[in-house]
């Protein structure tokens, strides 16, 4: 059974998603947003938001940023203004499935309206596992860049023991450096001891920030504030990767000079192949499941 799916947008690991797709069978690719690329895809369809057959869609991937709160779309590599309207999404079948990274207010309620469904990739526990690999190895980096001293032997504290926090702290102790872990959860808490890390309650970070030449944080919340940062040390250093505009009081970092990075999409500029293909390997498995499933009812 014949299927159509519409890319619109997205930065270098769309490129990789792109190639992936590719090897569904029976399937139509369309591309929108993608007109000043250098490499060809062979078959494929590029064509503007208008000439778009959007009642024809049954899945639309959208950036992993989806559209702004206006409905406008991120386009690395086009300078087109691409903007998905209200009378842009009723044109969908109700059957039309919507991929994005992360959604927003502006998603869900045109999608709701619109009575299709939104798959946000980056909440699924599988993305956000895989994920955290290519973000740990970027943080590593980071850290390297901007140190004069070894990881191995320093100290690090990561704020957060979610699927990235977990990650993060694992490789860094698997270089040698002396990792703490500051979490809420009492459950966390002893985890972090279990795994050889020293747990630190997130209550008390402020009284141990003294200790810590890096601070990395993964919480999606304003957490490193004030009191932790007028305790780091003059030459410590935070890698925030934590979803725009982070969990850091950048501005006060900044005043007292302490050097604080936003890392925004690690996976997508260390690793943009990987990323790419964690993105699509779970895209064609609800894609082929659908397939399946029209299949199953249709008795082929």
């Amino acid at each position: 059974m014949n299927q159509c799916i519409a890319v619109i947008g997205g930065d270098a690991r769309y490129l990789e998603l792109i190639r992936q797709l590719q090897t569904l069978p029976h399937t139509t690719i369309i591309l929108v947003g993608f007109d000043k690329i250098e490499q060809s895809f062979t078959g494929l369809k590029q064509m503007t938001l208008e000439e778009l057959p959007v009642d024809e869609l049954d899945a639309v991937i959208l950036p992993i940023t989806g559209t702004n709160l206006h409905g406008k779309v991120e386009t690395v590599f086009s300078d087109q203004e691409i903007y998905l309207s209200h009378d842009w999404f009723k044109e969908l079948k109700p059957s039309t499935r919507i991929f994005t990274g992360i959604t927003n207010d502006y998603l869900n309620t045109e999608t709701k309206s619109a009575n299709v469904s939104l798959i946000s990739l980056l909440d699924r526990d599988d993305v956000a596992i895989y994920n955290s690999i290519p973000t740990a190895e970027g943080t590593i980096m980071m850290a390297m860049e901007h140190t004069d001293y070894t990881l191995h032997s320093s100290r690090i504290c990561v704020t957060g023991f979610g699927r990235v926090g977990h990650t993060v702290a694992n490789k860094f102790s698997a270089l040698g450096a002396k990792v703490s872990v500051s979490a809420e959860s009492i459950k966390d808490l002893a985890r972090i001891t279990e795994m050889g890390l020293t747990a630190v309650p997130l209550a008390k970070l402020h009284q141990k920030a003294e200790n810590f030449d890096i601070l990395i944080n993964t919480i999606p919340a304003k957490v490193i504030e004030k009191s932790i940062i007028q305790q780091l040390p003059a030459h410590g250093i935070i890698i925030d990767l934590a979803s725009k505009p982070g969990g850091t009081d950048f501005e006060y970092a900044k005043k007292r000079g302490i050097k604080a990075i936003l890392a925004k999409s690690l996976p997508g500029i260390v690793a943009p192949k990987t990323a790419g293909k964690i993105l699509a390997d779970v895209i064609k498995q609800f894609l082929m499941s659908e397939t399946s499933n029209k299949s199953i009812e249709k008795g082929v």
